[in-house]
């Protein structure tokens, strides 16, 4: 059997970028971030890009990187942005490339764990809550459109976590 890659989709805080690289260690592959990859290739930060391209330019230059990415591995844990899903040329990508688990979280837990960060051009508004909300209730139906598995991101330890996500991919 081929080794496909592992995507982990779902909302700013729900653990794709810290579970998807403990995931990788546990599995033993490599593993990619798609925002780290949009910086080091472009040469740029996502707000900047953000603030010069808006949030479209950003989602041109996040296709771009996500398929390059998708090109150049086949047996990776990538953790994407939270809105890869919104283009529906990306989901096909996400169906198509690997096993893709929905990491879900709670509004208060997503709020919670966003809080503080600085670096999520969406967050940077009055009612950071609000953002949140609205992105779960439009997003969701896409993750789920994509997902193998469905799976809870909790509060658990991590190495618990990354033990029964990885349970639930070897059952695929």
């Amino acid at each position: 059997m081929t080794c496909r890659n592992v995507f982990l989709v779902g909302p700013m805080g729900a653990g794709k970028s810290s579970i998807g690289r403990a995931l990788a260690s546990f599995l033993k592959r490599p593993f990619f971030d798609i925002d780290t990859e949009i910086e080091a290739r472009t040469g740029a930060d996502i707000q900047w890009i953000f603030d010069v391209d808006g949030e479209e330019g950003f989602r041109d230059r996040e296709a771009r990187v996500f398929a390059d990415v998708i090109a150049e591995q086949d047996c990776a844990v990538i953790a994407t942005g939270g809105g890869i899903v919104i283009r529906e040329d990306n989901r096909k990508l996400l169906i198509n490339s690997g096993s893709v688990v929905y990491l879900t979280a709670n509004k208060e837990q997503l709020i919670e764990r966003t809080r503080r960060d600085k670096k999520r051009p969406l967050l940077q508004v009055d009612d950071p809550a609000a953002v949140i909300e609205k992105l779960l209730e439009t997003r969701d139906p896409f993750y789920r459109e994509v997902a193998d598995v469905i799976f809870p991101s909790g509060r658990g330890q991590l190495s618990r976590v990354v033990k029964k996500l990885a349970e639930a991919l070897d059952a695929l």
